[in-house]
């Protein structure tokens, strides 16, 4: 039993590699893990190898930006990471996409395919929604001073947005419309969380 355990001790210091904490593959996220504003690309790579790649992403109005997709095969783990003027040595923050109907990350107790009401009991408070059938629809515009409105411990933020399958109602929809979460008819459309962001402050 002590040859064991002192070969397995000569291993890990001679392979520091195995001796360092292994990169969280699901779970909350942080300001910090899995990803934090002092990575880059390269370091990125360098703790993932090859579960993390660079690919076009989706941006706003049908634009394309290089970012990172760490687990990119594994949709339920999957987390896009972009890059200050798609620049790879700053990373601006991060994104979760309802690729799959679930996600193994959750930030600040939200996860992708929550309902209002688990938004809503974790913000403490109703906040308000942006109409849907447009670029920018479902997004949360103001968190009314609840506790998702506040900066993360760490120093970065928190976006969410809704999404629905459903026919929406034109009371719903378009820009310009803002409802709160405790709508009734918004309550009746149920739409889920379908995108997260962790954005980290500007350098």
């Amino acid at each position: 039993m002590r040859y064991v355990l002192t070969a397995a001790i000569a291993l890990a210091v001679a392979s520091p590699a195995l001796a360092q904490t292994a990169p969280p593959t699901e779970g909350p996220i942080t300001c910090m893990l899995p990803v934090a504003a002092t990575d880059t690309a390269k370091t990125l790579k360098q703790r993932y190898g090859s579960e993390a790649v660079i690919e076009d992403l989706p941006g706003a109005e049908g634009e394309t930006y290089k970012g990172l997709v760490l687990f990119p095969r594994a949709m339920d783990r999957r987390i896009e990471v972009g890059f200050i003027e798609d620049k790879a040595a700053t990373v601006s923050g991060l994104t979760l996409r309802d690729t799959a109907k679930t996600s193994r990350w959750s930030v600040a107790g939200i996860s992708i395919g929550a309902s209002l009401a688990a938004v809503q009991k974790a913000n403490g408070k109703p906040f308000a929604v942006a109409g849907f059938g447009w670029d920018y629809g479902g997004w949360v515009t103001d968190f009314k001073n609840g506790a998702l409105g506040r900066m993360l411990p760490g120093g970065c933020s928190l976006t969410v947005r809704f999404g629905t399958k459903k026919d929406t109602p034109r009371a719903l929809s378009g820009d310009g419309v803002k409802v709160s979460s405790d709508n009734p008819a918004l309550l009746k459309l149920a739409p889920v969380v379908t995108e997260i962001g962790v954005n980290f402050a500007a350098k």
